[in-house]
């Protein structure tokens, strides 16, 4: 059977455990598939995680160094200031490299040149002397499937990944499956084709060239 939604893919968990009557494994199938989203935004490292978003500095607020950060939010790649000449990119520091950065520059308003990450937001360095605008690109968590998200980019491009993903999620909760081997061999297979794949995607425009760069704080 074709496996393209969130209904398709728990009917053939159940169908590849053979447990198409057994209620218990229905009721679970979404917490194995779950389990598997997790796994899999902690271990892919695909193109299309990858996002791009703006975000304006608000300066009606108290603090408005401090700007949310996107929901499906994962890790940052950069950070630049549209508007500004030549979109300037920001330097990441760590959030003690922060606080000595605000210190040294007598913690001044002025055009952002460093950036760090504080809980669920990011930390601009200096504090912003105007409405800014920043362009973010990141790393996004995968959209998880749900009765009303029915499918994604992940389950459309590699439904092997989730259904040996959730299948080998639901041995420890069935106990003693002797095809938990099957199930983790057909789920590095697909993991490990996604990663290459995305490797492919990213270098296949020409060789590498070696080159230098810095910024000077």
């Amino acid at each position: 059977m074709a496996i393209s939604t969130y209904a398709e893919l728990q009917t053939a968990i159940a169908e590849w455990l053979g447990r198409e009557t057994d209620s218990s494994i229905i009721t679970r199938a979404p917490d194995f598939i779950r389990l598997f989203e997790a796994k899999a935004n902690r271990e892919l490292r695909c193109n299309q995680m990858e996002r791009r978003s703006t975000a304006l500095v608000n300066m009606a607020s108290d603090e408005p160094e401090y700007i949310s950060l996107p929901l499906d939010f994962q890790t940052m790649r950069r950070v630049r200031l549209n508007g500004v000449d030549g979109k300037p990119r920001l330097q990441f520091v760590t959030g003690v490299q922060a606080d000595e950065l605000r210190t040294r520059m007598a913690n001044v308003a002025n055009q952002p040149l460093y950036f760090t990450i504080f809980g669920s937001e990011i930390e601009l360095i200096p504090t912003p002397d105007q409405a800014y605008t920043l362009e973010m690109v990141y790393r996004a968590n995968i959209p998880a499937l749900s009765d009303s998200a029915t499918s994604n980019w992940l389950l459309d491009l590699a439904p092997d990944a989730y259904l040996y993903g959730a299948l080998l999620e639901s041995a420890p909760y069935i106990k003693e499956d002797s095809r938990i081997q099957t199930w983790a061999t057909g789920y590095k297979y697909a993991m490990d084709g996604l990663n290459q794949l995305a490797m492919d995607q990213t270098f296949n425009a020409g060789p590498l060239v070696m080159s230098t760069s810095g910024v000077t704080p």
